[in-house]
Protein backbone atom coordinates (compact mmCIF):
# COMPACT_ATOMS: atom_id res chain seq x y z
CA UNK A 1 0.00 0.00 0.00
CA UNK A 2 1.19 3.34 -1.05
CA UNK A 3 -0.10 6.45 0.15
CA UNK A 4 0.58 10.44 0.00
CA UNK A 5 0.18 11.90 3.46
CA UNK A 6 0.02 15.77 3.53
CA UNK A 7 -2.22 18.51 5.21
CA UNK A 8 -2.34 22.38 6.20
CA UNK A 9 -3.43 23.09 3.30
CA UNK A 10 -4.68 26.47 4.31
CA UNK A 11 -6.39 27.91 1.15
CA UNK A 12 -7.05 31.08 0.45
CA UNK A 13 -4.73 31.93 3.36
CA UNK A 14 -3.08 35.51 3.07
CA UNK A 15 0.83 36.38 4.10
CA UNK A 16 1.25 39.80 5.08
CA UNK A 17 -1.56 40.81 2.55
CA UNK A 18 -0.18 38.86 -0.24
CA UNK A 19 -2.79 36.10 -1.45
CA UNK A 20 -1.60 32.58 -1.68
CA UNK A 21 -4.45 30.95 -3.85
CA UNK A 22 -1.75 30.85 -7.09
CA UNK A 23 0.94 29.72 -5.25
CA UNK A 24 -1.53 27.00 -3.51
CA UNK A 25 -2.42 26.10 -7.23
CA UNK A 26 0.86 25.74 -8.36
CA UNK A 27 2.24 23.19 -5.62
CA UNK A 28 -1.43 21.28 -5.87
CA UNK A 29 -0.06 20.83 -9.77
CA UNK A 30 3.24 19.60 -8.11
CA UNK A 31 0.85 16.73 -5.94
CA UNK A 32 -0.83 15.91 -8.56
CA UNK A 33 2.48 15.06 -10.80
CA UNK A 34 3.72 12.85 -8.04
CA UNK A 35 0.49 10.77 -8.21
CA UNK A 36 1.27 10.25 -11.73
CA UNK A 37 4.37 9.41 -11.12
CA UNK A 38 4.44 7.22 -8.25
CA UNK A 39 0.64 5.56 -8.62
CA UNK A 40 0.01 5.73 -5.07
CA UNK A 41 -3.44 4.08 -3.90
CA UNK A 42 -4.77 7.04 -1.51
CA UNK A 43 -3.67 10.31 -0.69
CA UNK A 44 -4.48 11.49 2.95
CA UNK A 45 -4.98 15.25 3.94
CA UNK A 46 -4.84 15.39 7.60
CA UNK A 47 -7.07 18.81 8.18
CA UNK A 48 -7.07 22.57 8.02
CA UNK A 49 -7.91 22.49 4.31
CA UNK A 50 -9.08 25.93 4.17
CA UNK A 51 -7.32 28.93 6.34
CA UNK A 52 -10.69 29.81 7.97
CA UNK A 53 -13.59 28.40 8.82
CA UNK A 54 -15.78 30.37 6.23
CA UNK A 55 -13.78 29.99 3.09
CA UNK A 56 -13.42 32.97 0.01
CA UNK A 57 -15.30 31.97 -3.30
CA UNK A 58 -11.89 31.50 -4.70
CA UNK A 59 -10.47 29.25 -2.14
CA UNK A 60 -13.53 26.87 -2.66
CA UNK A 61 -13.40 27.03 -6.61
CA UNK A 62 -9.18 26.22 -5.89
CA UNK A 63 -10.44 23.41 -3.77
CA UNK A 64 -12.93 21.88 -6.13
CA UNK A 65 -10.43 22.04 -8.51
CA UNK A 66 -8.05 20.15 -6.60
CA UNK A 67 -10.49 17.33 -5.51
CA UNK A 68 -11.41 17.29 -9.39
CA UNK A 69 -7.80 16.61 -10.47
CA UNK A 70 -7.86 14.54 -7.86
CA UNK A 71 -10.60 12.10 -9.13
CA UNK A 72 -9.11 12.19 -12.71
CA UNK A 73 -6.29 10.30 -10.91
CA UNK A 74 -8.87 7.58 -9.93
CA UNK A 75 -6.95 7.57 -6.39
CA UNK A 76 -8.62 7.27 -3.03
CA UNK A 77 -8.78 10.59 -0.88
CA UNK A 78 -9.38 10.40 2.81
CA UNK A 79 -9.53 13.80 4.03
CA UNK A 80 -10.58 14.97 8.19
CA UNK A 81 -11.16 18.36 8.91
CA UNK A 82 -8.53 20.62 11.24
CA UNK A 83 -9.13 23.24 13.90
CA UNK A 84 -9.42 26.21 11.20
CA UNK A 85 -12.20 24.44 9.21
CA UNK A 86 -15.73 24.33 9.30
CA UNK A 87 -16.69 20.51 10.38
CA UNK A 88 -20.06 20.97 9.36
CA UNK A 89 -19.36 22.67 5.99
CA UNK A 90 -16.05 20.19 5.18
CA UNK A 91 -18.60 17.11 5.79
CA UNK A 92 -21.42 18.32 3.29
CA UNK A 93 -22.29 15.84 0.98
CA UNK A 94 -19.33 12.99 2.42
CA UNK A 95 -21.98 9.90 2.57
CA UNK A 96 -22.52 10.47 -1.53
CA UNK A 97 -18.87 11.16 -2.01
CA UNK A 98 -17.53 8.83 -0.20
CA UNK A 99 -18.87 6.36 -3.54
CA UNK A 100 -16.84 8.62 -5.52
CA UNK A 101 -13.85 7.33 -3.47
CA UNK A 102 -13.38 10.67 -1.59
CA UNK A 103 -14.22 10.04 2.28
CA UNK A 104 -14.44 13.09 4.13
CA UNK A 105 -14.70 13.44 7.78
CA UNK A 106 -15.28 16.93 9.24
CA UNK A 107 -17.59 16.00 12.18
CA UNK A 108 -16.46 13.21 14.62
CA UNK A 109 -19.91 11.61 16.34
CA UNK A 110 -18.76 9.94 19.18
CA UNK A 111 -17.65 6.90 16.51
CA UNK A 112 -14.72 6.32 14.73
CA UNK A 113 -14.95 6.59 10.68
CA UNK A 114 -12.64 3.84 9.45
CA UNK A 115 -11.71 2.78 5.54
CA UNK A 116 -10.27 -0.28 4.69
CA UNK A 117 -8.16 -0.39 0.99
CA UNK A 118 -6.38 -3.39 -1.23
CA UNK A 119 -3.44 -2.06 -2.10
CA UNK A 120 -0.21 -4.55 -3.63
CA UNK A 121 0.67 -6.22 0.18
CA UNK A 122 -2.96 -6.67 1.55
CA UNK A 123 -5.35 -4.81 3.11
CA UNK A 124 -4.69 -1.35 5.13
CA UNK A 125 -7.33 -0.30 7.93
CA UNK A 126 -7.84 3.90 7.49
CA UNK A 127 -9.06 5.76 10.91
CA UNK A 128 -9.84 9.42 10.16
CA UNK A 129 -10.08 11.27 13.57
CA UNK A 130 -10.94 14.93 12.57
CA UNK A 131 -9.50 17.68 15.36
CA UNK A 132 -11.68 17.47 18.54
CA UNK A 133 -11.66 19.24 22.01
CA UNK A 134 -12.37 17.58 25.45
CA UNK A 135 -15.70 20.03 25.63
CA UNK A 136 -17.01 18.14 22.49
CA UNK A 137 -16.88 14.60 23.28
CA UNK A 138 -17.53 15.02 27.04
CA UNK A 139 -20.70 14.21 26.47
CA UNK A 140 -20.53 10.97 23.94
CA UNK A 141 -18.24 9.18 26.56
CA UNK A 142 -20.34 9.62 29.68
CA UNK A 143 -18.57 6.95 31.64
CA UNK A 144 -15.17 8.12 31.04
CA UNK A 145 -13.74 11.67 32.84
CA UNK A 146 -12.32 13.33 29.67
CA UNK A 147 -10.46 16.30 31.51
CA UNK A 148 -7.78 16.82 28.52
CA UNK A 149 -7.11 16.86 25.16
CA UNK A 150 -4.93 13.18 26.15
CA UNK A 151 -7.86 12.17 27.82
CA UNK A 152 -10.42 12.84 24.58
CA UNK A 153 -8.19 11.31 22.14
CA UNK A 154 -7.75 7.93 24.08
CA UNK A 155 -11.29 7.94 24.46
CA UNK A 156 -12.03 8.08 20.91
CA UNK A 157 -9.51 5.85 19.92
CA UNK A 158 -10.77 3.44 22.57
CA UNK A 159 -14.08 3.26 21.59
CA UNK A 160 -13.29 2.47 18.48
CA UNK A 161 -13.41 -1.50 17.80
CA UNK A 162 -9.40 -1.77 16.13
CA UNK A 163 -7.83 -5.01 15.27
CA UNK A 164 -4.33 -4.15 15.68
CA UNK A 165 -2.92 -7.62 14.53
CA UNK A 166 -3.99 -6.30 11.14
CA UNK A 167 -2.13 -3.01 9.67
CA UNK A 168 -3.86 0.39 10.88
CA UNK A 169 -2.99 4.25 9.92
CA UNK A 170 -4.95 6.86 11.79
CA UNK A 171 -5.23 10.40 10.29
CA UNK A 172 -5.78 12.71 13.15
CA UNK A 173 -4.93 16.59 13.33
CA UNK A 174 -3.88 17.81 17.09
CA UNK A 175 -1.11 19.02 19.05
CA UNK A 176 0.57 15.72 19.70
CA UNK A 177 3.74 16.27 22.03
CA UNK A 178 6.80 13.19 23.35
CA UNK A 179 8.91 13.67 26.80
CA UNK A 180 11.66 15.74 26.10
CA UNK A 181 10.81 16.64 22.66
CA UNK A 182 10.37 20.41 21.99
CA UNK A 183 8.14 20.72 18.63
CA UNK A 184 8.99 23.46 16.30
CA UNK A 185 5.58 25.87 16.10
CA UNK A 186 5.08 28.46 13.32
CA UNK A 187 3.70 31.68 13.90
CA UNK A 188 1.24 30.76 11.56
CA UNK A 189 -0.51 28.45 13.58
CA UNK A 190 -2.65 28.76 16.76
CA UNK A 191 -1.27 28.30 19.76
CA UNK A 192 -3.36 28.10 22.48
CA UNK A 193 -1.68 29.72 25.85
CA UNK A 194 0.71 26.99 27.79
CA UNK A 195 0.20 24.45 25.22
CA UNK A 196 -2.96 23.25 26.69
CA UNK A 197 -4.36 21.53 23.94
CA UNK A 198 -0.82 19.29 23.52
CA UNK A 199 -2.14 15.48 23.41
CA UNK A 200 0.98 12.47 25.02
CA UNK A 201 2.15 10.68 21.57
CA UNK A 202 1.92 7.61 22.96
CA UNK A 203 -1.73 7.18 22.84
CA UNK A 204 -0.65 6.78 19.18
CA UNK A 205 1.79 3.54 19.95
CA UNK A 206 -0.44 0.60 18.35
CA UNK A 207 -1.01 2.49 15.00
CA UNK A 208 1.60 1.50 11.95
CA UNK A 209 1.61 4.98 10.74
CA UNK A 210 -0.11 8.13 11.93
CA UNK A 211 -0.61 11.03 9.63
CA UNK A 212 -0.60 13.95 11.40
CA UNK A 213 -1.77 17.43 11.06
CA UNK A 214 -1.40 20.87 12.72
CA UNK A 215 2.37 21.73 12.60
CA UNK A 216 3.66 23.55 10.05
CA UNK A 217 7.01 22.28 9.94
CA UNK A 218 7.71 18.78 8.77
CA UNK A 219 8.64 16.65 12.10
CA UNK A 220 8.02 13.34 13.79
CA UNK A 221 5.22 13.24 17.02
CA UNK A 222 7.05 9.49 17.59
CA UNK A 223 8.53 7.44 15.69
CA UNK A 224 5.20 5.67 14.13
CA UNK A 225 3.58 9.19 13.93
CA UNK A 226 4.62 12.15 11.49
CA UNK A 227 3.20 16.13 10.35
CA UNK A 228 3.74 16.09 6.78
CA UNK A 229 4.01 20.00 7.07
CA UNK A 230 2.22 22.63 5.68
CA UNK A 231 2.52 22.48 1.71
CA UNK A 232 4.06 26.51 1.51
CA UNK A 233 5.28 28.40 3.81
CA UNK A 234 2.76 30.42 5.86
CA UNK A 235 4.76 33.00 8.14
CA UNK A 236 8.68 33.92 8.60
CA UNK A 237 9.17 31.74 10.89
CA UNK A 238 9.19 29.00 8.31
CA UNK A 239 11.09 30.56 5.81
CA UNK A 240 14.47 27.73 6.22
CA UNK A 241 12.19 24.98 6.23
CA UNK A 242 11.83 23.16 3.35
CA UNK A 243 8.16 21.45 2.34
CA UNK A 244 7.36 18.78 0.68
CA UNK A 245 4.74 15.77 0.47
CA UNK A 246 5.14 12.52 2.46
CA UNK A 247 5.37 9.58 0.12
CA UNK A 248 4.45 6.21 2.37
CA UNK A 249 4.61 2.50 1.48
CA UNK A 250 3.61 0.08 3.75
CA UNK A 251 4.76 -3.73 2.75
CA UNK A 252 3.17 -5.54 5.86
CA UNK A 253 3.14 -5.08 9.67
CA UNK A 254 6.73 -3.68 10.62
CA UNK A 255 7.39 -3.22 7.47
CA UNK A 256 7.01 0.87 6.32
CA UNK A 257 9.14 3.08 4.29
CA UNK A 258 8.98 6.89 4.12
CA UNK A 259 10.78 9.15 1.77
CA UNK A 260 9.81 12.91 0.89
CA UNK A 261 9.02 14.83 -1.94
CA UNK A 262 10.10 18.67 -2.32
CA UNK A 263 7.33 20.52 -3.01
CA UNK A 264 8.72 24.15 -4.52
CA UNK A 265 6.86 27.58 -4.62
CA UNK A 266 5.80 30.13 -7.03
CA UNK A 267 8.00 32.58 -5.09
CA UNK A 268 10.64 31.34 -2.26
CA UNK A 269 9.90 33.36 0.85
CA UNK A 270 13.80 34.76 2.39
CA UNK A 271 15.51 37.23 4.57
CA UNK A 272 17.81 39.75 3.61
CA UNK A 273 19.42 41.88 5.70
CA UNK A 274 22.12 45.03 4.84
CA UNK A 275 21.99 48.59 4.28
CA UNK A 276 19.84 50.15 1.59
CA UNK A 277 22.60 50.90 -0.74
CA UNK A 278 23.58 47.43 -0.36
CA UNK A 279 20.63 45.64 -0.70
CA UNK A 280 19.50 47.25 -4.06
CA UNK A 281 22.77 46.84 -5.30
CA UNK A 282 23.65 44.68 -8.10
CA UNK A 283 25.95 42.20 -6.01
CA UNK A 284 23.03 41.05 -3.60
CA UNK A 285 19.92 41.34 -5.70
CA UNK A 286 21.30 38.92 -8.08
CA UNK A 287 21.86 36.52 -5.82
CA UNK A 288 17.96 35.29 -5.54
CA UNK A 289 15.24 35.79 -7.11
CA UNK A 290 13.73 39.67 -6.91
CA UNK A 291 9.94 38.60 -7.10
CA UNK A 292 10.60 36.52 -4.05
CA UNK A 293 8.54 36.93 -0.93
CA UNK A 294 11.06 39.32 1.75
CA UNK A 295 11.69 40.07 4.82
CA UNK A 296 14.15 43.43 4.69
CA UNK A 297 16.31 43.99 7.76
CA UNK A 298 17.70 47.35 6.81
CA UNK A 299 20.72 48.35 8.75
CA UNK A 300 21.59 52.30 8.17
CA UNK A 301 21.74 54.65 10.86
CA UNK A 302 20.85 57.77 8.90
CA UNK A 303 17.09 58.18 8.30
CA UNK A 304 15.67 57.18 5.37
CA UNK A 305 13.18 58.68 3.35
CA UNK A 306 10.08 56.34 1.68
CA UNK A 307 12.76 53.39 2.30
CA UNK A 308 9.69 50.34 0.99
CA UNK A 309 9.72 52.67 -2.11
CA UNK A 310 12.96 52.32 -2.93
CA UNK A 311 13.14 48.74 -1.98
CA UNK A 312 9.78 47.75 -4.06
CA UNK A 313 11.73 49.01 -7.10
CA UNK A 314 13.91 46.22 -7.07
CA UNK A 315 12.04 44.02 -4.94
CA UNK A 316 8.37 44.34 -5.78
CA UNK A 317 6.92 41.30 -3.01
CA UNK A 318 8.31 42.69 0.23
CA UNK A 319 6.23 41.47 2.92
CA UNK A 320 7.90 42.75 6.12
CA UNK A 321 10.37 45.62 6.65
CA UNK A 322 12.28 46.27 9.95
CA UNK A 323 15.13 47.94 10.94
CA UNK A 324 18.30 46.72 13.01
CA UNK A 325 20.35 50.03 14.37
CA UNK A 326 20.63 51.74 17.37
CA UNK A 327 17.93 53.90 17.05
CA UNK A 328 15.59 50.93 16.67
CA UNK A 329 16.36 50.12 20.30
CA UNK A 330 15.32 53.10 21.85
CA UNK A 331 12.93 52.70 24.60
CA UNK A 332 10.13 54.80 23.60
CA UNK A 333 7.89 53.96 26.43
CA UNK A 334 11.10 54.85 28.80
CA UNK A 335 11.10 58.20 27.16
CA UNK A 336 7.41 59.05 26.27
CA UNK A 337 5.46 61.34 28.53
CA UNK A 338 2.44 59.66 31.09
CA UNK A 339 -1.08 60.83 29.72
CA UNK A 340 -0.62 62.96 33.23
CA UNK A 341 1.93 65.03 31.32
CA UNK A 342 0.36 65.81 28.43
CA UNK A 343 -1.64 68.76 28.80
CA UNK A 344 1.80 70.49 29.99
CA UNK A 345 3.42 70.06 26.82
CA UNK A 346 3.92 72.31 24.00
CA UNK A 347 2.60 71.45 20.46
CA UNK A 348 6.32 71.59 19.60
CA UNK A 349 6.96 69.07 22.09
CA UNK A 350 4.01 66.95 21.61
CA UNK A 351 4.98 66.57 17.98
CA UNK A 352 8.63 65.37 19.28
CA UNK A 353 6.73 62.57 20.96
CA UNK A 354 5.23 61.91 18.13
CA UNK A 355 8.24 61.77 16.20
CA UNK A 356 9.63 59.74 18.70
CA UNK A 357 7.13 56.71 18.79
CA UNK A 358 6.30 57.00 15.31
CA UNK A 359 10.17 56.74 13.77
CA UNK A 360 11.96 55.49 16.91
CA UNK A 361 14.33 58.49 16.89
CA UNK A 362 14.97 62.08 18.35
CA UNK A 363 14.23 64.24 15.37
CA UNK A 364 17.84 65.99 14.12
CA UNK A 365 18.54 69.90 14.57
CA UNK A 366 17.36 70.62 10.51
CA UNK A 367 14.35 68.38 11.22
CA UNK A 368 13.76 70.53 14.46
CA UNK A 369 14.29 73.49 12.84
CA UNK A 370 12.05 73.09 9.97
CA UNK A 371 9.09 72.33 12.74
CA UNK A 372 9.95 75.38 14.66
CA UNK A 373 9.26 77.52 11.43
CA UNK A 374 6.41 75.54 10.52
CA UNK A 375 4.78 76.00 13.66
CA UNK A 376 6.05 79.90 14.27
CA UNK A 377 4.57 80.22 10.68
CA UNK A 378 0.88 79.03 11.35
CA UNK A 379 0.99 81.41 14.79
CA UNK A 380 1.47 84.37 12.77
CA UNK A 381 -1.17 83.34 10.55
Amino acid sequence: MKFLHLSDLHIGKTVNGFSMLEEQRHVFGQVIGYIEAEKPEAVLIAGDVYDRAVPGVEAVRLFDDFLTDLAAQDVTVLLISGNHDSPERLNYASRLLSERKLHLCGVFDGKLKSVTLAGEYGEVDFWLLPFIKPSGVRGMFADKKIESYTDAIAAALDSADIDYSRCNVLLSHQFYTAAGVTPVRSESEINPVGGLDGVDSSVLSRFDYVALGHLHGRQNAASNAGYAGSPLKYSFSEWKQDKSVTLVTIRGKGDIAITTLPLLPLHAMREIKGTLEALTGDEISSQGGREDYLRVILTDEEEIIDPIGKLRSVYPNIMALNFENSRANIDVAAVSPGAEQIETLSVYDLFSEFFLEISGAVMTEAQAGIVRELLEGDEMR
